[in-house]
C-alpha cells in the first residue's frame, strides 16, 4: 500500500500528492497516524468553533508547501540532490510528530524539562531504527547538522514551511482572514545566498504582510484571553489530578494518561525509561478529554469543578495587566475564592492562575529575514521595509494574566 502513493484532497492547498516509498511510510506509521486525534490549535476552539483542525493536516500542509519550495529554488538554480529533497520533506513531515494532547498543555504538566521538539527528535530516532536508518539525513537536516544549512531553515526559520502552513490553515478554520499571508508568493520568491535562505525584493511586501499577520494571530487567536484561561484551566486540573494520585487517591484515566500522572517524567527519564516514549506515542486529545468527563463526577470539590468547568466551556476568568500582578492582589483574590467555595488554602491554589506571557513579531536574536536586490546587495528586512521599523518589529509585548475560578 505505502509504495504507490496518495493524493490527498486539502480543504486549504487543493491535492497533495504524496509519493510512495519512504514518505509514504511515514504518512502510514503509527505514530503519524496519531498526530490525527491531536488538534493543531488546542484549546482555540472554545473561542473559535470552527478551528478543528488536526497536527495531522498541517504535517501534509508543511510537506505540500515544502514540495513547492523545494522546485522553486531547483528553477532559481539551486542544486538540490534527489535524497536531499526527500530528506528535507520526510524532517518536514514529522517535525511535529511528538507534539502532546491539547498544544503545549503536556510540557508544563505531565512532562517537565522536555519540548515537544525534543520529543519529536525522540520518535524521529526510533521510527529511523524500525526503517533501517532510511532517515539518517532527515534527522541531520533536522538537527542542522548537514553542510547545507538552508534546508534546515527550511524546517526552522522565520521562514519555514510549518510556519507558512500553520499561518494559512489557522486563519482558514478560524475564519480570521485578517491574518492571511501569500504563502505561495513567499515561496517563489525565496533564494539561497551564501547557504541563507533569502527573500528576493519582489517579495517585500509579502513578508511585510506575513510579519503583521502573524502578529495578528498570535494575540487574536492564540493567546486570546480565552483561549489562554482555558488552558490554564486545564493546566490546573490535571496538576490537580497529579497531586491526587501522589497523594493516595484512585482517579480513572486511560493507561496512558495514567502513566504520566502517576511519574514525574523529565528528559532524563525518557532516556531512562524506554516504555515513557511507548506511552506517550498512544497519549493523544480523546485520553485527556474522557478523562476529565469522569473526573466532573469526582468527590474531590476540586476537580470535579474544574472538570466540569472545561466540559461544560465555563472557562477562568480573565484580566490583563500591563504590570507584574502585585501580591495584595492575590491574597484578596484567595481569601475570596476561599469564601465562595468552601475549600482550603492549599486547594485554592488550584483556582487561579499568575503568568506573564510575551510576545514580538521579529526576533533579532533568530534568524535574519534579508531582502535580495538586483544588485546582489542584501538588506535585513527592518531596514529595507518602508512601513515596518526595526523599534515596532522587535519590541516585546509583554501582559500579565490573572485568570481564576468564576463565581
Amino acid at each position: 500500500m505505502s509504495s504507490l502513493g496518495k493524493i490527498v484532497n486539502d480543504p486549504v492547498f487543493g491535492f497533495i500528492k504524496i509519493p510512495g516509498g519512504t514518505l509514504m511510510e511515514i504518512v502510514d506509521h503509527p505514530l503519524m497516524q496519531r498526530l490525527r486525534q491531536i488538534k493543531q490549535v488546542g484549546l482555540a476552539s472554545v473561542v473559535y468553533p470552527g478551528a478543528q483542525h488536526t497536527r495531522f493536516q498541517h504535517s501534509l500542509g508543511a510537506f505540500h508547501l515544502m514540495s513547492e519550495a523545494v522546485v522553486s529554488l531547483t528553477q532559481k538554480g539551486i542544486f538540490i540532490f534527489d535524497s536531499e529533497a526527500e530528506a528535507v520533506k520526510a524532517a518536514i513531515l514529522l517535525h511535529d510528530i511528538g507534539h502532546g494532547p491539547f498544544s503545549h498543555v503536556l510540557e508544563h504538566t505531565l512532562v517537565e524539562g522536555i519540548t515537544h521538539e525534543e520529543v519529536s527528535l525522540l520518535m524521529m530516532e526510533s521510527i529511523n531504527q524500525e526503517m533501517g536508518g532510511r532517515l539518517n539525513l532527515a534527522l541531520s537536516i533536522f538537527k542542522d547538522e548537514y553542510p547545507k544549512h538552508f534546508l534546515h531553515q527550511l524546517i526552522s526559520s522565520q521562514l519555514d514551511m510549518d510556519r507558512l502552513d500553520y499561518l494559512r490553515r489557522d486563519c482558514f478554520f478560524t475564519g480570521v482572514t485578517e491574518g492571511n499571508i501569500g504563502s505561495a508568493r513567499i515561496i517563489k520568491m525565496l533564494n539561497v545566498v551564501d547557504d541563507q535562505l533569502v527573500i528576493d525584493s519582489k517579495g517585500i511586501y509579502s513578508i511585510e504582510n506575513y510579519l503583521t499577520s502573524r502578529r495578528l494571530m498570535y494575540w487574536q487567536v492564540y493567546l486570546h484571553k480565552t483561549t489562554v484561561a482555558t488552558e490554564k484551566m486545564l493546566v490546573n486540573l490535571l496538576l490537580r489530578a497529579k497531586y491526587l494520585i501522589h497523594s493516595g487517591k484512585k482517579l480513572f484515566a486511560t493507561p496512558s494518561l495514567s502513566y504520566f500522572l502517576e511519574h514525574h517524567v523529565d528528559a532524563a527519564y525518557f532516556q531512562s525509561h524506554p516504555e515513557a516514549l511507548v506511552h506517550y506515542g498512544h497519549l493523544d486529545d480523546t485520553d485527556i478529554h474522557c478523562s476529565i468527563k469522569e473526573w466532573t463526577k469526582s468527590d474531590d470539590k476540586v476537580l470535579s469543578m474544574l472538570a466540569r468547568n472545561v466540559i461544560t466551556r465555563r472557562p477562568f476568568k480573565v484580566e490583563i495587566h500591563d504590570e507584574p500582578i502585585p501580591a495584595s492582589r492575590l491574597e484578596e483574590l484567595e481569601a475570596n475564592l476561599m469564601a465562595q467555595t468552601g475549600v482550603s488554602q492549599e486547594e485554592v491554589k488550584f483556582l487561579y492562575n499568575e503568568s506573564e506571557i510575551s510576545k514580538d513579531m521579529y526576533d533579532l536574536n533568530d534568524d535574519h529575514i534579508n531582502i535580495l536586490y538586483k544588485d546582489g546587495n542584501l538588506k535585513d528586512i527592518t531596514e529595507a521595509s518602508e512601513i515596518l521599523n526595526v523599534s515596532l518589529l522587535s519590541k516585546k509585548i509583554r501582559k500579565y494574566y490573572l485568570c481564576y475560578q468564576r463565581i
